[in-house]
């Protein structure tokens, strides 16, 4: 599993990663950090990267276009560092592994993970 770190996170999840043994790149290390959304997706997917985020863009961004990949990981609340989530985060990541492998969207919050299966379609 490869994660794309966005630029509204910041760098230091890379340790965290690394520590659990996961492969994390933050995108101010691969493309300008003024790039649109549809950009890094781009570049994820081309890369075989799921972008982690704290933007709801990237879910609208695979709602509009139903795309498959790359997956995205959400963190929502109010602190989003390592620190506070990062546990939630990596539980999170090991238990919906495959369908993040095949393309899924989640959204992790300390209390809760929600898991959607990509593409995204309107029942």
């Amino acid at each position: 599993m490869k994660i794309l770190i966005d630029m509204n996170l910041p760098p230091r999840w890379i340790e965290l990663f690394a520590n659990a043994g996961l492969h994390a790149m933050h995108w101010s290390k691969v493309g300008p950090i003024n790039a649109s959304d549809r950009e890094i997706m781009a570049w994820a997917s081309a890369n075989d990267y799921i972008v982690m985020t704290h933007d709801l863009d990237f879910s609208a961004i695979l709602a509009a276009t139903q795309g498959a990949k790359p997956s995205v990981v959400q963190i929502r609340g109010n602190d989003i560092s390592p620190d506070v989530i990062g546990a939630k985060v990596l539980l999170s990541l090991r238990q919906v592994e495959a369908e993040l492998n095949a393309g899924a969207l989640i959204s992790i919050d300390a209390k809760r993970t929600r898991l959607r299966i990509l593409p995204l379609v309107r029942p």
